[in-house]
């Protein structure tokens, strides 16, 4: 039995990509019960404002706010980072070690380069992970075969279509103080950093308001959307909300 096995396995191109994108579904998650972990693909090096190590600072504090049981970072290259055999090998030897049964990652298309291309990059080793003939090692001890149950990508920037909604009512708070970690990318009127499209003080009323909306289509107060590759089934009409 692999004692590092998760639940759930999240990633997200930027440090603050899976806050924003599903910090109330990993919040929930964990409250009943789910050990989940967080793969940070680059340090977000490139980003406009803030420097690595204070990523790095925000980071682990978003962390520790959302429960995880741990985060690490691929340390691949921000804006550069590319779907090829190198970086797929590196996911699959994530995916081996913690084996999760469901993995979330960043939204299939949206406005930083970045994100479309690590969700490929992400669903993509997640498949080639299952196979055997492909050769890992972790500590020098060759690695099983694995493939997560789903892949499910988070909605970002753009007001995508979700595939399937999910009830975050009661968690909006926890993904907020998470994402507000990140205090040197978001509002802050004695900042005299370079304006972003996330740092003006409207933005975290946007993730507020988004979230509201799409509870009101599912008659909750808040909720996240999720799309997936592949057709999505309930074991009865009686699990749906």
């Amino acid at each position: 039995m692999n004692n590092l096995k998760l639940d759930i396995l999240a990633f997200g191109a930027h440090p603050d990509d899976v806050e924003l994108g599903c910090g109330g579904t990993i919040a929930k998650e964990i409250s009943n019960g789910k050990k989940v972990g967080v793969i940070d693909l680059t340090r977000g090096e490139l980003g406009t404002r803030g420097s690595v190590e204070t990523r790095d600072q925000e980071s682990a504090k978003a962390s520790e706010i959302l429960g995880l049981s741990f985060r690490e970072n691929l340390n691949f290259k921000d804006g550069f980072f590319v779907n090829d055999k190198t970086h797929q090998i590196e996911i699959i030897k994530i995916i081996r070690k913690y084996q999760p049964e469901i993995v979330l990652c960043n939204a299939q298309d949206d406005r930083h380069i970045d994100h479309p291309r690590a969700a490929d990059l992400v669903s993509d080793a997640c498949f080639l992970s299952g196979l055997r003939k492909i050769s890992t090692d972790h500590d020098g001890t060759n690695q099983s075969e694995w493939r997560p149950k789903n892949v499910y990508h988070y909605i970002q920037w753009k007001n995508s279509q979700p595939d399937f909604l999910v009830d975050v009512s009661g968690f909006i708070e926890i993904k907020l103080n998470a994402i507000k970690a990140y205090s040197s990318q978001f509002f802050d009127p004695n900042s005299t950093e370079p304006d972003t499209p996330i740092s003006n003080k409207n933005f975290i009323h946007n993730v507020i308001n988004r979230s509201a909306d799409f509870g009101r289509l599912i008659n909750v107060e808040h909720a996240e959307g999720f799309t997936s590759k592949k057709s999505i089934g309930v074991s009865s009409l009686e699990n749906l909300i």
